[in-house]
């Protein structure tokens, strides 16, 4: 399916987006504060940097000889990996983060220091996954390959069956992917789609800056410790793999409840390429929001539980969503627009679970 063919209806529910972004900028307004993000967003990223770096550094050192100790540094790293890129990386990319654009742009090439492409991830979720959320043949964060089913219109196969057991596994693969050949398969890809032009269009610099960035990964993150650290290679190895499974479970589990769950709809354009809402309704169709009063899930997370927010708005800083939640609730409900809450984080990783099942047997 070509994506540049796609239109959004221009007239039903029109009025709903327009009001929407007007109490919202009038939210700002009022209250005399900035779309951007504010020292609460400052105080997160130290944390969470620190989560990521210093137990980087404490193995470097070789500050603990015990090889318990330095897993748990590892898997702390996993824990910063993920926090990183839910708020601080994410935003960035999106804009979100800062006023000044050198500081998005340095803060969202996090991405590569965590093993990931900033420009890929900046197709793959603003590019494909905002403007045509759970789309099928489009969206890429529900297209993971013919080993999972999360569309009602892909293609069942029987191993599908059992896709809600062992969904969790290929969960946890997602990062490591990112770091090893999914970023170069992907740039390739999207250049034959035309969509590395809205990045840069100069390809052959795109693809060295993915070459370099992969080998300074690498380097500071397994050639330097096995080079100068006590622990044995194959151990560095093993915890390199423990970490990207922690940071990949993470992510996963947060960013699928909020679209693969059974009060997600997965709507396809006609022949003509025309869908049957505006853009702004179908973010609502296809998002859901969990956990709203979890404060602490909500800071870890960068707000991604408020899903609906951060697909209408997605360059207004997460700090900011818990307060917009009330007035996109408010005006959704007043132009018959569905609003999809999930009580819990745990409730939404059970919807979730049940959806995969539903799919994977064929019920839906």
């Amino acid at each position: 399916m070509d994506y540049s063919n796609i239109k959004f209806a221009t007239r039903t529910n029109a009025e709903f987006f327009s009001t929407l972004r007007s109490r919202v900028q009038e939210h700002f307004k009022e209250n005399n504060i900035t779309r951007f993000g504010n020292y609460k967003m400052v105080i997160k990223t130290i944390a969470l940097l620190a989560m990521y770096f210093v137990p980087y550094f404490l193995m470097i050192f070789d500050v603990f000889a015990s090889l318990w100790i330095q897993a748990g540094l590892w898997m702390i790293m996993g824990f910063g990996m993920a926090g990183i890129g839910f708020s601080v990386m994410h935003d960035a990319n999106h804009g979100a983060y800062a006023k000044n654009g050198t500081v998005n742009k340095l803060l969202g090439l996090l991405a590569n220091i965590l093993g990931a492409s900033a420009t890929n991830w900046k197709i793959q979720h603003n590019v494909l996954h905002h403007s045509y959320t759970n789309v099928s043949g489009i969206d890429e964060d529900i297209s993971p390959g013919g080993i999972m089913r999360f569309s009602p219109h892909q293609k069942r196969h029987k191993a599908h069956r059992f896709q809600h057991l062992y969904a969790w596994f290929l969960y946890a693969l997602m990062t490591l992917q990112w770091s090893t050949v999914k970023d170069f398969k992907q740039l390739f890809r999207y250049k034959r789609m035309g969509l590395t032009k809205k990045v840069d269009k100069n390809f052959n610099k795109l693809f060295i800056q993915l070459l370099i960035s992969k080998v300074v990964y690498y380097g500071y993150l397994i050639a330097l410790p096995i080079i100068v650290t006590s622990t044995p290679w194959y151990f560095i190895i093993l915890f390199y793999v423990i970490m990207h499974f922690i940071a990949g479970f993470l992510l996963a589990i947060v960013f699928q409840p909020a679209h693969v769950v059974p009060t997600s709809e997965f709507p396809l354009p006609d022949q003509s390429g025309q869908m049957d809402n505006n853009w702004a309704v179908h973010q609502l169709l296809t998002t859901s929001n969990f956990a709203p009063t979890n404060k602490l899930l909500s800071w870890y997370v960068g707000g991604l539980n408020f899903q609906i927010e951060h697909h209408l708005f997605p360059n207004i800083c997460h700090v900011h969503y818990k307060n917009l939640s009330k007035i996109v609730k408010k005006t959704a409900e007043e132009y018959g627009v569905p609003y999809n809450v999930m009580p819990t984080f745990r409730n939404a990783i059970s919807q979730h679970a049940k959806l995969l099942h539903d799919f994977g047997t064929g019920v839906k």
